[in-house]
């Protein structure tokens, strides 16, 4: 996976949106303004690209002990984040299925209010 087929997959979820809060390295992806992925443009220039993806606690947790390339989220809460090393052991179709997870779990936290400015969305 590539930037632009992160930007791709990412944006053709309904309400999906890019932003720099952090710095002009840090790409978050937000639904309802709330974030579900962050990636490093600079990690990606370099050849190590991960991305920071929200997921279900128990989920997290299998998953680590499945894959050397998903561990506790870097700089993220370390039971609901996780860094998926995208040149490691990890399938491309379970990254795409992550940030699916990812973007759902934030989705479902939204206030009704969000969710309805989601589906306004564009």
């Amino acid at each position: 996976m590539n930037i632009q087929d992160l930007y791709d997959f990412c944006l053709q979820m309904q309400g999906v949106t890019e932003h720099f809060p952090f710095d002009e390295d840090t790409l978050v992806f937000k639904v309802g303004g709330k974030m579900f992925c962050l990636a490093s443009l600079k990690e990606f220039e370099a050849g190590n690209p991960y991305l920071n993806l929200k997921c279900d606690p128990e989920k997290a947790e299998e998953l680590r002990t499945n894959f050397t390339g998903i561990t506790p989220g870097f700089h993220m809460s370390k039971s609901h984040w996780n860094s998926v090393k995208l040149n490691d052991d990890v399938p491309r179709k379970l990254v795409l299925e992550l940030i699916k997870h990812s973007y759902d779990l934030v989705y479902k936290g939204l206030t009704k209010k969000q969710k309805e400015a989601v589906a306004n969305f564009g």
